[in-house]
C-alpha cells in the first residue's frame, strides 16, 4: 500500500531512467539509481512504521460473538459454542451473559440488557415478553436482545432470530464491510499535483529533446541532456520529506492522545469541516450522574460528574428528609463503587449513580455497598430482606435494622412510589402528603431529560424479618432524585472551540429525542430552534429530502447504524469534509464512511477502533480540537515544504535548458552542463533532508483555531504558488548562470577548453551558488504570508542545525578530496565566495517584497 502514490511511481521511473542510461548509454549514473531507490524503500519503511496494522473491522466483530450459551436441545439444557447457534433455537440467559444471537423474548424475569454498543442507550433496558410496533427503531425492541449486548440483571428465555449476518450486529459488519474507504482530501490534492508534475516534466523533456535535435546536437547527446533534465525537474526527495512531515504530526498528536492510524488522515482534521458525534460516552462520560434532587420542598442541585464521589450540594444545609432520602438510595441498592477512588460501577449505573450521590453527602464507604455492612455517623444497618425491582411493581425494597429498628426502604417510579405513601417529611416532621405538587415538580424535573427515581420508607415492628406486598402501603414520601449521563466537562470547551474553528458539531446518537436535546442545549449543539430528527423521520425520509435538510439539523436521536451512514453521505454530498467521533459497534460504519473516523480508546469496541482512522486515548472530545489544530498545522507545513523544495527543481530545470539553447553560441556549453547529474540528485536529496525537513518543526502558528477550515477543493497549485515558484526558479537560474558563465568562461579559447579542471571549478561555484540560493530563500519560506522579519530566527533551532549541517557539508564536498571524486567537484579560491554569496541573497529578498507586495494588494482590495 505504501507504493501506490503516484509520486512514487515517478520516483521508481526516474530510477528506471537512470539504470538505463548506465547500461545502454554509458552514463556514470548507477549512483543516482541506487540513491532514488533508497529513497522510495525509506519512505515506504516510515509509512509502514507510522501506521502499523491494517483494518480488521471484520475480525474484530468476531471477537465479540459468545464463544458459549446454554440452549434448550433434546428436553434438557445443553452448552454449545455460539457458532452452533440456528434460528429455532432456545437460549436461555442469565445476569453477566454475553447475549449470543438476536433473540425473541418469551419468558423474562427482572431481565435488563446493556444495549449502549449497538444502539447508543446509556442505560441498561429493561425487557420484556409483549409484541412492539412491527417499525419500532432496535432500541424500542423492548421484546428482543441482540448479539454482543450484556444481560445486567435477571433472567430471561428466547428463541433465536438472527445469526450471523442475519443478526443486527452481522448487518453492521456487512455495512462495514462494503463500505469503501474514501481518499483523504490531502491524497486527492496531491494525486492532482502529481499529474501535473508529470505532464509538466514529460513537456520540458520532449521540448528539451526537440530543441536538442533542432540545434543539431547528436541523438545520444540530446537523450541524455533531456534525461539529466527529467531528473532534475522529478522532486525526489519530496515524497520522504511529506511522509516525515505527516509522521511528525502524528508524533504531536500522539503526544496530545491522539493516535493516527493512516498519515494522511493527520492532515484531514485540518479541513475538517463537520464532526458527527455520538452521544453516549463521547460528549458524555457514560456514567449516571445525580444531577438534582427534589425533598422536603427544596430543591438541591448536585456537582461532580461520573463515580468518583466527588461535588458538593447546593444549598449546603442539608435537611433530615434529604439525608434520608440519600440513605434510601444508598441501601435500597445492590450496586458497588470499586476502585481506589471510585472510578467504575460494578452493576446498575443507575443505581451506582445513587449510591456516589449518596457518598458524596458522607455516607457510605466505596466496596462496602449492597448486602455488605456499611457504617453511618456511628450505626451499623443491616440488611434482612429484599423484594428485587421488577416491570410490573415498577419499584425495589429492602429491608433493614439499625440500632434496633427495623426500616423498609423503597425506590422506583414517582408515579409508583407516590401511589404508596400516605404522608411525606417535611423539615423533620410528617405531614400529610401532596400528590398532585409532587407529581407536576416530577414532571417539571423530567423536561430537563432527567431519569427519575422516587425514596419512600416505613419503619416496621422489630420483629419483621421479610418483606411482603401489603408492606408497600402507608409509606412516607422522602424525596426524588433525577440523574442523567451528563456532558463532560471538557466537551463543552471542545463544542465552544469547535463552534470558534468554523467546524459544526452535529449529536447523532441511539437515546431518545428529549435526552438528545438537553444534552445538545448544554453543550451548545445546534439552536433551542432546531428540531431535532428521530430514527423514525430518517426511515421515512429518501436520500433527496435528507440531503435537504441534513445542514439544518444539528440532533439526531434514535439513530440507527444506517441512519448515521446516510447522515454522513448527505453531508458529503454537501461537499463537507465529515468527522465521526463514536465508540460503539453502531458507530462503526459511519466511522469507515466518514473522511475522518474518531473512536473512542477507553470505551469504544474493538469495532470502532479498527473502522476509525485515529483513536483519542483519552476519550476527550476536546482532545479532537487540539488534533484538528495539529491537522491545519501539518497542512502549513507541507505546503511550506512543497514551496521550498520545487524552485530547487524549477530552478536546475531552467539552467539544463537554458544551457541547450545557449550551446550554440557558448563553447561553454558545448560538452557540459552548468550541473552534473550526480549534482543535481544531491541537491534534490540532500537539500530536502537537511533544508525542508526542519521546515516541518516550525512552530505552530497563532490564532489556527480562529480561521476557517481550508476549502478541501483548494489547490496547491494556486496562482501564488507558481508565482513563488517562478520567481525563486528565476533566481536561481540566473544566479547559477552567471557564476557558471563568469567563472568558466576564461576556461575557453576559441572553440576550445584549455582549462578543464577550472570549467569544473565553475560548476563547483554554480553547484554551491545554487545551495546557496536555497539557504536564503530557506529563511523567508518559514511562512508563507509573514514576512521573515516577524518572528526570531532562533524560533526553530532545527532549521539552524539543517543550515549550519549544510554549509558544513557543501565545504567537504568542494574542500576534501572524497567530496570532489563523489560529486565531481574541485577545490574553490577564496575570493570567488564574495560574488557567490551576493548572487543568492536575492533568494531571500525577491520572497520578502513579493509577500510585501501581495498583503498591500490584497489590503487595497479588501478596502
Amino acid at each position: 500500500m505504501q507504493f501506490k502514490s503516484p509520486l512514487i511511481y515517478i520516483l521508481l521511473a526516474s530510477a528506471a531512467i537512470t539504470s538505463a542510461l548506465s547500461l545502454w548509454a554509458g552514463a556514470e549514473m548507477w549512483m543516482d539509481t541506487v540513491v532514488i531507490v533508497a529513497v522510495v524503500i525509506a519512505n515506504t519503511i516510515i509509512g509502514y512504521i507510522q501506521e502499523g496494522k491494517a483494518e480488521a473491522s471484520v475480525e474484530a466483530l468476531e471477537k465479540m460473538m459468545t464463544p458459549e450459551c446454554t440452549v434448550v436441545r433434546d428436553g434438557g439444557e445443553a452448552v454449545i459454542p455460539a457458532k452452533e447457534l440456528v434460528p429455532g433455537d432456545v437460549v436461555i440467559l442469565e445476569g453477566g451473559d454475553k447475549v449470543p444471537a438476536d433473540l425473541r423474548l418469551f419468558h423474562t424475569k427482572n431481565l435488563s440488557a446493556d444495549e449502549a454498543a449497538i444502539t447508543g442507550e446509556s442505560v441498561p433496558v429493561t425487557k420484556h415478553t409483549d409484541p412492539v410496533a412491527g417499525k419500532a427503531t432496535i432500541a424500542d425492541q423492548r421484546c428482543m436482545v441482540f448479539s454482543g449486548t450484556f444481560v445486567t440483571k435477571g433472567v430471561g428465555v428466547g428463541i433465536v432470530v438472527g445469526t450471523g449476518e442475519q443478526a443486527e450486529i452481522g448487518r453492521i459488519a456487512k455495512l462495514i464491510k462494503e463500505t469503501e474507504k474514501i481518499t483523504t482530501p490531502l491524497t486527492r490534492k496531491m494525486e492532482e499535483f502529481t499529474r501535473f508534475l508529470i505532464i509538466a516534466i514529460l513537456s520540458i523533456t520532449v521540448i528539451n529533446f526537440a530543441l536538442a535535435i533542432w540545434f543539431d546536437y547528436g541523438a545520444v547527446y540530446a537523450f541524455l541532456a533531456s534525461m539529466s533534465l527529467a531528473v532534475a525537474a522529478i522532486p525526489e526527495g519530496l515524497p520522504a520529506v511529506m511522509t516525515m512531515a505527516l509522521a511528525i504530526g502524528v508524533t504531536a498528536m500522539a503526544r496530545k492522545d491522539s493516535i493516527v492510524k493512516r498519515l494522511p488522515a493527520a492532515e484531514t482534521l485540518g479541513c475538517t469541516t463537520v464532526i458527527c458525534s455520538d452521544k453516549t460516552g463521547t460528549l458524555t462520560k457514560n456514567q449516571m450522574t445525580v444531577s438534582r434532587i427534589y425533598s422536603g420542598g427544596t430543591d438541591y442541585q448536585v456537582s461532580g460528574v461520573g463515580y468518583k464521589p466527588e461535588g458538593e450540594f447546593t444549598p449546603s444545609q442539608m435537611s433530615e428528609e434529604m439525608i434520608r432520602t440519600l440513605k434510601a438510595g444508598y441501601f435500597c441498592n445492590n450496586a458497588r463503587v470499586v476502585g481506589e477512588d471510585g472510578h467504575a460501577v460494578i452493576g446498575d449505573p443507575t443505581e451506582g449513580a445513587l449510591l456516589v450521590s449518596a457518598m458524596k453527602a458522607g455516607i457510605g464507604e466505596i466496596e462496602k455497598i449492597g448486602e455488605d455492612a456499611g457504617s453511618i455517623q456511628g450505626g451499623s444497618m443491616q440488611r434482612l430482606d429484599e423484594m428485587p425491582f421488577d416491570s410490573e411493581q415498577q419499584c425495589m425494597a429492602t429491608l433493614h435494622e439499625m440500632d434496633g429498628e427495623r426500616i423498609i426502604y423503597v425506590k422506583g417510579s414517582p408515579e409508583r412510589v407516590i401511589g404508596m405513601c400516605r404522608t411525606r417529611m417535611v423539615d423533620g416532621s410528617i405531614e400529610p402528603i401532596d400528590r398532585g405538587a409532587i407529581l407536576e415538580k416530577a414532571d417539571e424535573m423530567a423536561e430537563d431529560a432527567l431519569r427519575l427515581l422516587a425514596m419512600a420508607y416505613k419503619v416496621v415492628p422489630p420483629d419483621r424479618t421479610s418483606i411482603d406486598r401489603n408492606d408497600l402501603s402507608d409509606m412516607t414520601f422522602l424525596g426524588i432524585e433525577g440523574m442523567i449521563d451528563p456532558p463532560r466537562d471538557e466537551a463543552l470547551d471542545g463544542v465552544r472551540m469547535c463552534n470558534s474553528a468554523g467546524v459544526r458539531v452535529v449529536m447523532v446518537t441511539g437515546d431518545h429525542a428529549k435526552t438528545a436535546k438537553a444534552i445538545a442545549g448544554k453543550l451548545g449543539i445546534g439552536t433551542d430552534a432546531e428540531r431535532a430528527l428521530t430514527g423514525d423521520d430518517l426511515s421515512r425520509m429518501s436520500d433527496d429530502e435528507l440531503y435537504e435538510v441534513v445542514e439544518d439539523v444539528s440532533v439526531y436521536a434514535r439513530a440507527l447504524p444506517e441512519h448515521k451512514f446516510r447522515i454522513v453521505k448527505a453531508l458529503q454530498k454537501h461537499e463537507e469534509v465529515v468527522a465521526v467521533t463514536g465508540d460503539g459497534v453502531n458507530d462503526a460504519p459511519a466511522l469507515k464512511a466518514a473522511d475522518i473516523g474518531i473512536a473512542m480508546g477507553i470505551t469504544g469496541t474493538e469495532v470502532s477502533k479498527e473502522a476509525s482512522d485515529m483513536i483519542l486515548a483519552d476519550d476527550n472530545f476536546a482532545t479532537i480540537v487540539a488534533a484538528v489544530e495539529e491537522g491545519r498545522h501539518v497542512y502549513n507545513n507541507i505546503k511550506k515544504v512543497i514551496l521550498y523544495t520545487l524552485p530547487t527543481n524549477g530552478g536546475q530545470a531552467i539552467l539544463i535548458i537554458g544551457a541547450i539553447l545557449l550551446a550554440p553560441f557558448l563553447v561553454l556549453f558545448h560538452d557540459r552542463l552548468p550541473l552534473e547529474p550526480v549534482q543535481i540528485l544531491w541537491i534534490n536529496l540532500f537539500d530536502a533532508v537537511a533544508l525542508a525537513l526542519p521546515l516541518i518543526m516550525e512552530p505552530m502558528e497563532k490564532d489556527l483555531l480562529k480561521k476557517s477550515p481550508r476549502n478541501p477543493d483548494e489547490r496547491i497549485t494556486d496562482p501564488p504558488f507558481f508565482r513563488k515558484v517562478g520567481l525563486i526558479s528565476i533566481v536561481m537560474a540566473i544566479a547559477g548562470f552567471a557564476v557558471y558563465y563568469y567563472y568558466g568562461m576564461p576556461a575557453i579559447d576559441g572553440e576550445l577548453v584549455v582549462y578543464p579542471d577550472l570549467l569544473t571549478q565553475a560548476q563547483t561555484a554554480a553547484f554551491t551558488t545554487v545551495i546557496l540560493v536555497h539557504l536564503c530563500y530557506l529563511m523567508t519560506a518559514r511562512s508563507v504570508t509573514d514576512s521573515a522579519f516577524t518572528f526570531s530566527p532562533f524560533s526553530n533551532r532545527w532549521l539552524l542545525a539543517g543550515i549550519a549541517i549544510t554549509i558544513v557539508v557543501q565545504l567537504a564536498i568542494v574542500y576534501h578530496p572524497v567530496g570532489n571524486a563523489i560529486l565531481k567537484t574541485l577545490p574553490l579560491p577564496l575570493d570567488w565566495w564574495g560574488l557567490m554569496i551576493l548572487l543568492a541573497l536575492p533568494g531571500f529578498f525577491v520572497i520578502e517584497i513579493e509577500k510585501w507586495v501581495t498583503k498591500r494588494f490584497r489590503g487595497r482590495r479588501g478596502g
